[in-house]
């Protein structure tokens, strides 16, 4: 039996901004995006691993009023797990994400005590994002 990774699920309150984040800024590339009112779910993946995707969504999208309103302040807070993401540039790819409208830096690029090199972030959402230098 072979089990993969095909999807990842990340919680944004602004579809619009997250869009230009992940796809302007990451270089992401729009594989789908469904709307339904007043909701809309962006698939997105890079041009590398398109078999992985990152599907952009709102906390109160298929979940009840309470539901939603507990994931959207778990957002608002920033406590939802963080996404790990490479770079070949870890340097032009953190100055990149930097500049970029309503990202938040929470370390530069810095070399760990466990051997990675990485820097991290908090997406337009609010989300914690980390990328390490491939």
């Amino acid at each position: 039996m072979t089990v993969a990774i095909r999807a990842v699920h990340v919680l944004v309150d602004d579809p619009d901004a997250a869009l230009a984040f992940y796809r302007d800024t990451l270089g992401l590339t729009v594989r789908n995006e469904v709307k339904r009112d007043p909701f809309r779910w962006i698939t997105l993946a890079s041009d590398t691993q398109p078999e992985i995707q990152i599907v952009l969504s709102q906390p109160h999208a298929g979940r009840s009023q309470e539901d939603g309103d507990t994931v959207a302040a778990l957002l608002a807070k920033g406590e939802l797990r963080p996404l790990h993401f490479s770079a070949e540039d870890l340097d032009a790819t953190f100055e990149k994400i930097a500049a970029a409208p309503g990202v938040e830096v929470l370390q530069e690029p810095l070399s760990q005590p466990w051997g990675a090199r990485d820097a991290a972030f908090r997406d337009p959402a609010g989300n914690f994002l980390r990328i390490e230098q491939a």
